[in-house]
């Protein structure tokens, strides 16, 4: 195994339970990948939220096998925008953003969404034309638009429909005027949103920390600091990994091997090299990557949402998590801690500054929106996360589709897996999934891993029949 995300020890634990030993190979000094929980002086930080909710049976029963049920918290779940001074439910409910927008704008939305269903926009295969061709050109460029732009630095229509297809699916204006008109809490019988999902009460981290125990316990090897340099291989198939340890290259054989590291690096791990359009088709995929500034503040200064979405366009910061209502285990009596976050480029200003200086920011634009107090601040902390979201550019598919084509043809037991592995911005939940069938294929089954997290369904939405008990949202 290549990585010791929730993916990686998936994959190890399914083949521990077969009866396999496994070694799994991690760069980083800590289990958990992008849902590992970052300790600091004693407050514990989610790296960008991650909800225990699936529509994906086995995920669930495996969460509680790792778990304890009574290290989850079921949490109610609510999200917000916070745009022009005033709060929007996410997902938008129809009379509360058409509320808060007024009469003359709400009408201008309403007219622009009928425009649309009359005229669509000719290039649906962008971001930009794909949501406003669902909610129109006005709600999408009040609660689409800045947003998305500052998760990933380029303007909204060089922004592949994938993200949204992903991460939106099939809610429209008509479904969320639908959603805000029937019953709530958690009604069966119909389609609605999620309301509530689990959590474990120490954050993510706790899970794959577990795991990571578990494997062990297996008598399983999970190697921390060795990130894999070479993968060697010859008629075909990997035959051996070459990581670097802490005292220097060590070769590991290997029999077939699962991966999610970033698929790029895979590819350029191979030795023999791959040929040269093979590696500029990984040189073409890119990473958008992840800071999140943490600010120490009185309990009552917080807000009651589990994070808010900031879309206005004169501050950096995107989101802003409140660590406390996560999980009153994550901060400390009287306190809570907000989480600025910040959609950065390894290497760029943001990125490079000091500790102190992005804690001076954040406090200047949480006061500049009127969220606090900045005297109010009593500490704050620094996270970086390289790598958090795979680029969906212009030529991401293309390029994926040729470092899938050598594998399938020269490394034919090297099975690619998670957000990173495979490129796809899986959440926790497929990403586990993708691990499951792999180790299932190895053992002899066929499933078409490439298929998980493609069906047409919004992520957080609930119909009759679904069994669920917490989608991971980081």
């Amino acid at each position: 195994m290549i990585g010791a995300g929730p993916a990686g020890l998936t994959a190890a634990y399914q083949f521990g339970k077969a009866g396999i030993h496994v070694t799994v190979l991690e760069a980083d000094p800590v289990v958990g990948g992008i849902s590992r929980t970052t300790v600091a002086d004693g407050w514990r930080f989610d790296i960008g939220g991650h909800r225990f909710f699936t529509k994906v049976p086995a995920v669930s029963e495996l969460w509680h096998e790792i778990l304890d049920d009574g290290d989850f918290l079921v949490r109610p779940r609510m999200s917000r925008i916070f745009y022009g001074g005033r709060f929007y439910d996410y997902p938008l409910k129809a009379t509360n953003a058409l509320r808060n927008l007024g009469p003359l704008e709400a009408a201008r939305c309403a007219l622009s969404y009928a425009w649309v269903r009359i005229h669509p926009p000719r290039d649906q295969t962008t971001f930009e034309g794909w949501t406003a061709g669902r909610f129109g050109w006005r709600l999408y460029r009040t609660f689409f638009k800045t947003y998305t732009e500052k998760v990933w630095g380029v303007p909204a229509d060089q922004i592949q429909a994938d993200w949204a297809a992903q991460r939106i699916k099939n809610l429209s204006l008509f479904s969320a005027v639908l959603n805000s008109l029937l019953p709530r809490r958690n009604q069966k019988e119909i389609t609605s949103l999620i309301e509530e999902f689990e959590y474990p009460r120490y954050g993510p981290g706790m899970m794959w920390e577990r795991c990571h125990e578990l494997v062990t316990g297996q008598g399983g090897d999970v190697l921390l600091e060795h990130p894999v340099q070479r993968i060697r291989h010859a008629d075909g198939v990997a035959y051996a990994v070459v990581a670097d340890a802490p005292h220097g290259p060590v070769e590991f054989p290997a029999t077939s091997i699962i991966s999610s590291m970033p698929l790029p690096h895979l590819l350029k791990a191979m030795d023999p090299p791959v040929p040269a359009d093979v590696r500029a088709a990984a040189d073409g995929l890119t990473y958008r990557d992840f800071l999140s500034v943490a600010l120490v503040v009185p309990e009552a200064d917080g807000f009651p949402d589990n994070w808010i979405y900031i879309h206005a366009p004169d501050v950096k910061v995107g989101r802003i998590q409140n660590y406390g209502r996560w999980s009153p285990y994550m901060v400390k009596d009287g306190r809570t801690c907000l989480g600025l976050e910040y959609f950065v480029t390894m290497g760029d200003e943001t990125w490079s500054a000091d500790d102190t200086d992005l804690v001076a920011m954040a406090t200047a634009e949480i006061a500049r929106l009127g969220l606090l107090d900045p005297t109010h601040v009593e500490a704050g902390y620094v996270v970086r996360m390289p790598r958090a979201y795979p680029m969906y550019d212009a030529g991401y598919q293309a390029n994926v589709s040729v470092l899938r084509a050598w594998l399938a043809a020269n490394a034919t037991n090297v099975h690619a897996v998670g957000r990173n592995g495979m490129h796809r911005y899986n959440n926790q939940d497929h990403s586990m999934l993708t691990a499951m069938l792999s180790v299932e294929n190895v053992l002899g089954a066929d499933h078409d891993v490439w298929q998980v997290n493609v069906e047409e369904d919004y992520h957080e939405e609930i119909r009759v029949g679904d069994k669920m008990k917490a989608n991971d949202a980081g």
